[in-house]
This record gives structure tokens, C-alpha cells and sequence, in this order.
């Protein structure tokens, strides 16, 4: 069995869709530019870094699908994906996954942008497994809270397991397994699979490719 992981943001995408939402919104009036974009921009930072509370953060980002009917939330997406998303869309990056796609047994997205931003985005790259963080829903709407453990460093890998599981597969079912990614936040998964691959990756994450003699690639 041979397992095929892709991290998202700033990998497969030249561009982070979760900060690319947040300021969507704000461009169209959504969210206060006021508050919202100086906030957006240190959380950004904050998970450059390394540095970011993901339960802050997640208060932060799913709270506006709360204030808003999912058949609003899903027209915005639409627009979203044509004017932010498919421009940011490398050639390289589609190449990559159709190499994969013709041996990987599974592939899926492993992100932790929730849910709602990132589907629409993995079926586009023509992949149908998305690990990404889960809002909470009730009745078909977005309650603002997260739902389950957020697909995020550590958290990556207890919701691979649980999707594993799902499928009847542990970790010694696979017996060849790739991560791509660009964050050092990654550093967890990209130490568990027998085929790390550093994608633009932020200083931390080369030097530590580098010494580990990882391969380290640019799809831009």
C-alpha cells in the first residue's frame, strides 16, 4: 500500500487559502478591514513561525461562517476559488499530483485549513481524500467551533491514524509513504512517513531537510 499526503497551503498552492479567505471577505466587505486584516496578518505570521495558537486561531476563522447561510457562504466560495484560489495554482503542483496518481494505492490532502475553504480546492486538483480541520455543523450550517482534534502539527498525525482507521489500514499497512509540505510546522508527519519531501519550504524546514538529507523542491 502506498500512501500519497500533500500539505496545501503554500505547497500545493503558491499562496495560503486560509489567509487568502480571510482577506476575500474582507475585500468584499464581509469582515471589517479594520479589525479583521491586522489580525489576519499576525496570525499568519504567528504560524510562520511557528508560534501559533490554533484554538485562537480557529475562533478566529470559523466564527464568520456562524454569522452567514451556507448557500451565502458557498456562492462566496465559488467566487473565492476563480479570483484567489486558481490563480495560485502552479502548473508543477498539478504535475506532481498526476505523477503520483497513476502509482499511489491513496492520496489525500492533509491541511489544517478547515474544511469548508479547502474541498472545493482538493477537488480541483482531482484528489478525493481531504484531512483538513472540521468546523462544527448543525442542521447544515457552521456553528463557529471546531469539531474533533484540528488538523494541525501533532494533530495531523492522530487524524491520519483516525482516517486510517476508517479504512481499515494502520501505519504497517503502508508500506511506502510520501509527504509534501513547505512548514516547519509539518515537522511531526514529514518525521513519520518513509518519504519526506521539503516544497519551498521556510528556513527552519530546509535547514532541517538539508541536514536530514531530505529532498527539497520548488513546484513555483
Amino acid at each position: 500500500m502506498r500512501l500519497v499526503l500533500f500539505d496545501l497551503d503554500n505547497t500545493l498552492l503558491a499562496g495560503d487559502s486560509d489567509f487568502e479567505w480571510a482577506q476575500f471577505l474582507i475585500e468584499q466587505g464581509v469582515l471589517d478591514r479594520e479589525v479583521y486584516e491586522a489580525r489576519n496578518l499576525a496570525f499568519y505570521e504567528q504560524y510562520k513561525a511557528g508560534t501559533l495558537d490554533i484554538h485562537e486561531f480557529l475562533n478566529f476563522q470559523l466564527k464568520p461562517l456562524a454569522r452567514h447561510s451556507r448557500r451565502q457562504l458557498d456562492a462566496w466560495h465559488e467566487q473565492f476559488m476563480q479570483e484567489k484560489i486558481l490563480p495560485i495554482v502552479a502548473p508543477k503542483a498539478r504535475e506532481l499530483v498526476a505523477h503520483h496518481a497513476q502509482d499511489a494505492d491513496l492520496m489525500a490532502i492533509i491541511t489544517a485549513t478547515n474544511s469548508f475553504v479547502t474541498a472545493p480546492i482538493a477537488k480541483a486538483f482531482g484528489i478525493f481524500h481531504l484531512i483538513a480541520t472540521e468546523p462544527e455543523q448543525k442542521n447544515g450550517e457552521f456553528t463557529g467551533e471546531v469539531f474533533g482534534t484540528p488538523s494541525f502539527r501533532e494533530g495531523k498525525i492522530t487524524r491520519l491514524d483516525e482516517w486510517l482507521k476508517l479504512k481499515g489500514l494502520t501505519w504497517s499497512s503502508i508500506t511506502e509513504s510520501w509527504f509534501y509540505s513547505d512548514s516547519l510546522n509539518d515537522l511531526p508527519l514529514l518525521q513519520r512517513v518513509t518519504n519526506p519531501v521539503a516544497v519551498d519550504p521556510d528556513d527552519t524546514l530546509r535547514d532541517y531537510a538539508e541536514k536530514q538529507g531530505w529532498p527539497v523542491i520548488s513546484l513555483r
